[in-house]
């Protein structure tokens, strides 16, 4: 896990820089958590995350409107002393001298956004959840299939991305190719996207790197797509069994999270990119309730069979 830079946070967000005091490039945050400060303004800090960004909404503002300049300045004082990474003003609140100078003391970065304290708060506490998530990367393809994340892994030149130009060509979107970065956010979901360099590229042998929005247009390219689904190709094996019914459930681990798998046999003439779709589409078929292969065995041995 790596922390993200409080300048990563202000392009983001947009935010507007009251004070700064040249420290953006120092100070990193680690904690997908933001804090409303209320209770401490008022004198309680029992259980205070000091690592945690401050932010100051209408509530936090109107009880320190009503204190005396002495009374505000020594609230507002034990705050920024606890060593906080930055305080944001909501809503476009005005920065009082009091809060200014104890900044100015503490050389705690001041921001402002316009935007409405739940809504901000809720935007930024998404963002560090992916950005702060556990993360690795995987050598493989990640496409989106009718909405499915579909990651597509294998050993080098048995064809990933050559299935995932076709399954381009065929009206669908390339997240990445080659390198896959791959984040848990949250117990259940893994996010996937391609690294800045290589986004939106794709290297096919014989021919070299292709841009693949400017080829087929924004329409074919996608920023992150959770992994929903993940298919392994492999060299055909004359000698190893292959599932024929599907009846048996296959998962591969990433990040701890179990994501149910197929694997498919490569070889001369089959066209891995209808494959491809039609696994998304019996994926979705599964997570919607119907098993082709359990209705099956279900019309033949009978609905207590399996």
């Amino acid at each position: 896990m790596a922390p993200v830079n409080l300048k990563t946070i202000i392009r983001e967000f947009d935010l507007e820089v009251i004070a700064d005091f040249g420290r953006f490039e120092d100070i990193l945050i680690s904690v997908a958590d933001v804090t409303r400060p209320g209770l401490q303004l008022a004198g309680y800090f029992d259980q205070f995350g000091p690592d945690r960004i401050q932010v100051l909404g209408n509530m936090e503002t109107a009880f320190l409107d009503r204190l005396t300049s002495e009374d505000r300045l020594k609230r507002l004082d034990a705050l920024f002393e606890k060593g906080i990474p930055c305080l944001i003003l909501t809503r476009n609140h005005a920065a009082r001298p009091e809060l200014i100078e104890c900044a100015r003391k503490y050389t705690i970065p001041v921001l402002r956004t316009k935007e409405v304290t739940a809504n901000f708060t809720s935007s930024l506490v998404k963002f560090l959840n992916v950005e702060l998530a556990p993360r690795t990367s995987l050598h493989g393809v990640l496409i989106e299939v009718y909405g499915e994340g579909i990651l597509i892994l294998g050993e080098s030149g048995v064809g990933k991305s050559e299935t995932a130009l076709e399954v381009v060509k065929r009206g669908h979107r390339l997240i990445a190719d080659d390198l896959v970065e791959i984040r848990r956010v949250s117990d259940t979901t893994l996010l996937g996207r391609a690294p800045e360099i290589i986004r939106h590229l794709i290297e096919i042998r014989g021919i070299g790197i292709l841009d693949v929005k400017e080829l087929y247009g924004v329409s074919s390219v996608k920023m992150q797509e959770n992994v929903d689904f993940v298919i392994n190709l492999e060299l055909w094996d004359e000698k190893k069994h292959y599932e024929r019914l599907g009846i048996q459930e296959e998962e591969t681990d990433i990040l701890g999270i179990k994501v149910p798998s197929i694997t498919i046999p490569v070889r001369p003439g089959r066209n891995l990119a209808i494959i491809v779709e039609v696994a998304a589409i019996n994926f979705r078929q599964k997570k919607m309730g119907y098993n082709a292969a359990k209705a099956l065995t279900d019309r033949v041995f009978g609905p207590d069979y399996l």
